[in-house]
């Protein structure tokens, strides 16, 4: 089976690289040697706006993005946001300003479902950019981590599709993938589907390398690899940005 998963995540890693626009990408999922969860989040851009961005991590372990160039500036609205925060035990990253909704959540004693469950996709019609979040809660001993996409139904503005994938044991070395964008479009396709299967590696920065250089060179804006001790909950972070 492990064959068979290598196999898979391979194919996979190989359509990310032949991908010109997946648009922002999470990977959450278990390293090799089983002791550690990793959180892979990437953001891409093609206007000179979403291009101006850089991942800030604050002293508190929270990373946040950032105008590269504040006078090149335009509009801040779903490009300046925290895609990752933690509160307690629960490990949140996301596309965007849901990563506050669901820490509020969390630390109010609610849970990641009924967090999301008051958003939608991002108002940037014709797009309609789905909202994709991903949760590691060590305390939550019957999920070892959750991701969830909110979107369209096929452009449809006036329904919500809530997709939640749910994931009781991690594979080791392997973590399960959700992006933006089918593709490279105008309007740019959603992502269809279930979280595709891809590899992690025990070294922190072998796996940001990895996805990094699997990213569209023209496009890809910044890049960061989170990893949580199972046991002790100790975290690491690399961030890599192209500006």
């Amino acid at each position: 089976m492990t064959q068979q998963w290598s196999q898979t995540a391979e194919i996979n890693a190989g359509k990310l690289k032949e991908n010109a626009y997946p648009g922002r990408g999470i990977v959450i999922g278990l390293t090799p040697d089983g002791t550690r969860y990793a959180q892979v989040y990437w953001i891409m851009g093609r206007s000179e706006n979403s291009r101006n961005r850089v991942f800030i991590q604050e002293d508190n372990g929270f990373v946040r993005t950032e105008a590269k160039d504040p006078a090149k500036l335009t509009d801040p609205s779903l490009i300046i946001y925290y895609p990752v925060r933690h509160a307690g035990q629960a490990h949140i990253v996301t596309n965007g300003d849901q990563t506050d909704t669901i820490y509020d959540a969390v630390a109010a004693g609610r849970t990641f479902e009924q967090a999301l469950t008051t958003r939608t996709w991002e108002p940037d019609a014709p797009n309609y950019t789905p909202r994709i979040s991903g949760l590691v809660d060590l305390s939550d001993v019957n999920c070892a981590y959750k991701l969830s996409i909110l979107k369209t139904n096929q452009g449809d503005a006036s329904q919500t599709m809530r997709h939640y994938f749910h994931y009781e044991q991690g594979i080791a070395g392997f973590g399960h993938c959700i992006h933006t964008y089918a593709a490279d479009g105008n309007p740019l396709p959603s992502f269809q589907g279930e979280p595709v299967l891809m590899p992690l590696f025990d070294d922190i920065r072998q796996t940001a390398s990895f996805y990094w250089d699997r990213l569209n060179e023209e496009n890809k804006i910044s890049l960061l690899v989170k990893t949580i001790d199972k046991a002790t909950g100790q975290t690491e972070t690399v961030i890599l940005n192209k500006a």
